[in-house]
């Protein structure tokens, strides 16, 4: 039998994931307003929900999304080989893999993506804050960092617009 991946499934499971995980996408964008407001006061929530969509519709997002939740899952479940249980299940300070799986999100729309990124992750606002606490119950240590990261992403893609926004009312301007 040939493999064929349907592309809409994908998308739907990663919302359907991310919703079952407590991660609403309007969450996501109150993430994207914080960055950007200083800088476009003139911002508004649909602008920053149709980032954070455009975000998610990118299959290497969706893929990060699956993969993350699913490891938080199995560590809630104690389905890890040790010592990858404990380390995922307490969220150790040195293991940087939820960062770096993060990072391939943040990726999609360049650079910009990683100081946003860098800089959600210590401030940790909004939902960032409810998914980093620990209850020894639930296990969110790839799904705070990847939550942060579409914020970052999405924000990143506002930054680019608005900048293109720029440049073509001035080159109107000066015609």
């Amino acid at each position: 039998m040939d493999y064929s991946l349907n592309s809409r499934k994908v998308a739907e499971a990663t919302e359907q994931w991310m919703r079952q995980r407590g991660v609403d996408k309007r969450e996501i964008g109150e993430l994207v307003m914080f960055l950007q407001r200083q800088y476009y006061p003139n911002l508004t929530m649909e602008e920053c929900m149709e980032s954070v969509e455009r975000v998610l519709s990118k299959r290497e997002v969706q893929n990060a999304v699956l993969t993350g939740i699913q490891l938080d899952v199995l560590a809630e479940e104690g389905k890890l080989f040790p010592p990858l249980q404990d380390i995922v299940f307490n969220d150790e300070g040195l293991y940087g893999c939820d960062e770096v799986l993060s990072l391939s999100i943040v990726n999609v729309y360049g650079s910009i993506g990683y100081t946003n990124f860098g800089y959600i992750d210590k401030q940790k606002p909004g939902v960032l804050k409810r998914l980093n606490e620990k209850n020894g119950k639930d296990v969110h240590t790839f799904l705070d960092d990847i939550v942060g990261a579409i914020a970052a992403a999405a924000s990143s893609r506002i930054a680019h617009r608005k900048q293109a926004e720029k440049e073509t009312e001035e080159y109107i301007d000066e015609a």
